[in-house]
Order: structure tokens, then sequence, then C-alpha cells
């Protein structure tokens, strides 16, 4: 695994930045960057794992939407808020479940199945609330353990984003599942003549990307108090966009959640940064991009492949 690439991203958009702002390298908008890249960021771990393993999801931001959506219905129906958030993480787990059985029973391209499920979830949304938000009031235990400000503008988010972030950095580097992973993506048939279901690792890895989706949709929730039918709309590019640039790869078998963590990392910082900046906030998407493909050639630069014209 080679993570070279993202970091020469990271201190060149940090040096850009603070030369923009003086007030890029403050505490107070480190503390806020951290906070915006965490919801990108949990999901892009999950993400990270599936294209690994060599598939990718582009519901994500559908089940963002809907997570938060569930938890807010059942609370404002008068369900327990820590209930509420249980369910709405099994509502999320299934979604990616059904995503991993429609893709790899039916040997449909991930890409078809979860960009299906995305416009299927994101009109059931609109259907069902009319295009209208859905506000919760009052304090809730739950909502504080999920996105209580610590200090300043750094709330409990970016320690759950580091959090689980480190977590499953163990799990993909320490443990047999982690090989599994990169052996599914990498080389699929050699995987199973050595014995790894890649359908069952890719299956979990569906699972995975969906519930993390759906722990980030209720964390936006406790953050606001409120989800719009909308919310997420473009997550589901940020994402793949900090796992790539982090590294991964979308062929699968490469990859890493550092990487990912960093490519998330970035994403808050020129978010932040162009607001410091006074830049049009038009110029986020033209910054990602130019990002995402320099990142990609300096990946294959350093793997020594090289295109002759």
């Amino acid at each position: 695994m080679n993570e070279f690439g993202v970091f020469i991203s990271l201190f060149f958009t940090i040096v850009l930045f603070s030369l923009l702002s003086k007030e890029f390298l403050t505490l107070k908008t480190w503390g806020g960057i951290l906070t915006i890249s965490s919801e990108v960021g949990i999901i892009a771990v999950g993400a990270a794992f599936l294209m690994i393993s060599g598939e990718f999801d582009l519901s994500v931001s559908s089940v963002f939407a809907v997570s938060g959506m569930t938890m807010a219905m059942l609370v404002t129906s008068g369900v327990d808020a820590t209930l509420a958030f249980l369910i709405a993480l099994l509502v999320s787990a299934g979604i990616g479940a059904l995503n991993g059985f429609i893709t790899l029973r039916f040997a449909i391209p991930s890409f078809i199945t979860t960009l299906g499920m995305m416009m299927f979830l994101r009109g059931l949304l609109l259907a069902t609330t009319g295009g209208f938000p859905v506000k919760i009031a009052g304090d809730y235990p739950i909502l504080d353990i999920l996105a209580g400000r610590i200090i300043g503008d750094l709330r409990l988010h970016a320690v759950w984003f580091v959090t689980i972030a480190a977590i499953f950095h163990i799990i993909l580097t320490l443990t047999p599942y982690g090989n599994w992973t990169y052996a599914t993506g990498g080389q699929a048939d050699t995987a199973r003549a050595l014995g790894v279901s890649a359908n069952k690792v890719k299956f979990i890895n569906f699972v995975l990307s969906a519930t993390l989706a759906g722990l980030a949709g209720c964390i936006a929730l406790a953050r606001f108090r409120i989800v719009e039918p909308t919310a997420g709309i473009g997550l589901e590019l940020e994402a793949i966009a900090a796992s790539v640039i982090g590294g991964c790869s979308l062929r699968g078998g490469i990859g890493s959640i550092v990487g990912a963590a960093a490519g998330a990392l970035i994403v808050g910082m020129i978010r932040v940064g162009l607001v410091l900046a006074g830049a049009p906030p038009y110029w986020y998407s033209g910054f990602i991009g130019v990002i995402l493909i320099g990142a990609a050639i300096i990946y294959k630069m350093t793997r020594g492949k090289h295109v002759r014209w």
C-alpha cells in the first residue's frame, strides 16, 4: 500500500490555504475541519473497505438521508431516541444487505445496483415526506453522544471518526478478514482457491458501507436536529473521491483506511479553506476534481506505470 500521493496532496492543500488565509492554521479552524471531515470520513471508511474488495456503493448518500429520516420520524412519533438510532442503523444495514444480495446473486455491476438503489431511496424519501424536512425537539442523551460539542467548533463525531478509522485500520491490516478483503479485490480466483468466500466478503462489506453511511446520517441529525429528504446529495462522490485520493483503486485490491481518512480530511480542508479564502462556493467541486486527478497521477507514477504516447 502506497499512501505517498495522499500525503503529498495533504501537504500542498495545507500550504495553499495557509497562504490564502491567516486563519487556516488556527485551532478553531481545525476544529471545524475535523467536524466537517468526520461525516464524509466515516462514510469513506466503509467505501474504502468495499472498494478494496472490488465493489463500490453509490447509494450511501441516500442511505445517509434514509437513516437520519428514519431516526427523526421515530423520535417525533414518541419512540425512545436510542432505540430509534439502533433501528436506523438496522435499516441502513438492511439496505446494504439488499445491495449485496442483488449485486452478487444476479452478477449485476455494483455501479448499476447501487445507482438504482440511490435513485429509489431518494424518490421514496421525497414521496413519504412531500419534500418537507423533519425536525426533532428536546434533549436526548444519544444526540449528545453522537455529536455533542467538545470545545469550540470541535464535536464528538470527530472522535467517532478517528475511533472508527483506527478500529477498521487494525481490522484491515492485522486480521485475517483484512487479508481476505485484499485478496477478494486483487485476485478473487486465487482467494477462492485458498478457501476464501469472495462473495461473502463482498456482502459483508456492502453491509458495512451502508451501516457507516447510516451512522453518519444519524450524526448529521444529532448535529442539526433536522433532516431534509435531499440530505447527503453528492456525499457518495465525496466519499469515493476521499477513498481514491487516499490510494484506493477502483479495480480493487489496493487501498488503506489511513489513506481514505486522510482523503476525507483533504475534502474538509478544501471546504473550510475556500470559505476562509473568500472563494465562491462552486469552486469546491473543482478543487476536489483537481486533487483527485493529481492524486491518481502521483499514484500511477509512484508505481512506475507510465503511458507511452
